[in-house]
């Protein structure tokens, strides 16, 4: 075997990698990889993030696989020109190595995840010149509820959005604990019978999501999604203008039918029982009852003052 064949296929490995990662990312898409393509400042964060813990854990890992190759060929027995030291028992240097390296990753992520967790706290609304849109939305066997309480319409397994305007939500169940998430657009969240929980998002720009449940809930659980529309701000008027004809009004009685278990597909109802998201608190936290008359502005005033995430 020829040198010249030598360097050829150890370059094979590396090409077959490039060319395989090539074809791999030609097809990625927001779609298909949501979270690697965000569709918002919250999600753009939180992907940051990711590729920044992956390149650290990479300072470590890469070296780690070099090493383990160099020292396999460099010291095969065939190679009479390695250094055999059978005596050699420690390096300061590689010690230094081993251990300084390490700790200050370590130490950098922990900066990380304290900065981080308070950047991307889900409590925090988004800085921006338009009032947020407010949602409430209801875990269900195994179905979401969303409510639309300032334009008094809801919908079962969609949720349309303004681009370029915050969504604040409560989230709430009424069934065992789920879990809330979005990918592309915002993290997870659980959401408890009996409790109240928050969480602020944004759409850059017009895009489809699936969101789903991923705390396993039961039989359908697998098949617990919904449709997330990003449209422009005429497009989601044009929609709530589209759901206030609608001939269904999601009242006491269509949600008790609702809650019960099973799937659904999408539905919108023109009118909603009032306090409804509330109400359903108060089944699972009777002190909750005291505040059903209060609207959204005086219950967020309720809570301390965060700063906005910055869009």
């Amino acid at each position: 075997m020829t040198a010249r064949t030598k360097k050829n296929l150890a370059r094979t490995p590396l090409t077959i990698f490039f060319i395989g990662a090539l074809l791999t990312l030609g097809g990625c898409s927001s779609n298909r990889f949501p979270v690697l393509f965000p569709g918002g400042p919250v999600a753009g964060t939180e992907r940051d993030l990711l590729f920044i813990a992956v390149a650290l854990m990479l300072i470590v890992i890469v070296p780690v696989f070099v090493m383990v190759a160099y020292f396999t060929w460099h010291y095969r027995a065939s190679n009479t020109r390695a250094r055999y030291m059978p005596e050699w028992a420690s390096s300061m240097r590689v010690e230094a190595v081993m251990w300084l390296v390490p700790m200050a990753i370590v130490g950098v992520l922990s900066w990380m995840v304290f900065v981080y967790s308070h950047t991307l706290d889900p409590y925090r609304p988004i800085a921006s010149k338009t009032p947020p849109l407010h949602v409430e939305a209801i875990s269900l066997d195994w179905k979401w509820v969303f409510i639309y309480p300032k334009q008094h319409i809801a919908t079962v397994n969609e949720l349309v959005i303004p681009t370029g305007r915050p969504v604040s939500m409560k989230l709430t169940s009424d069934t065992v604990m789920n879990s809330f998430y979005i990918p592309g657009l915002v993290g997870q969240i659980y959401t408890m019978a009996g409790m109240q929980t928050r969480l602020n998002m944004l759409a850059d720009k017009p895009a489809h999501f699936i969101g789903r449940n991923t705390n396993f809930s039961g039989r359908d659980f697998a098949d617990q999604r919904f449709a997330v529309k990003a449209v422009p701000a005429a497009g989601f008027r044009a929609w709530v203008a589209q759901v206030k004809k609608s001939p269904k009004a999601l009242d006491a009685a269509t949600y008790g039918r609702l809650v019960r278990p099973g799937t659904s597909d999408a539905v919108t109802y023109s009118a909603v029982e009032p306090n409804l998201f509330y109400k359903v608190i108060a089944k699972y936290s009777p002190s909750m009852m005291k505040r059903i008359k209060k609207n959204w502005p005086a219950d967020s005033a309720a809570l301390p003052p965060k700063k906005s995430f910055a869009s």
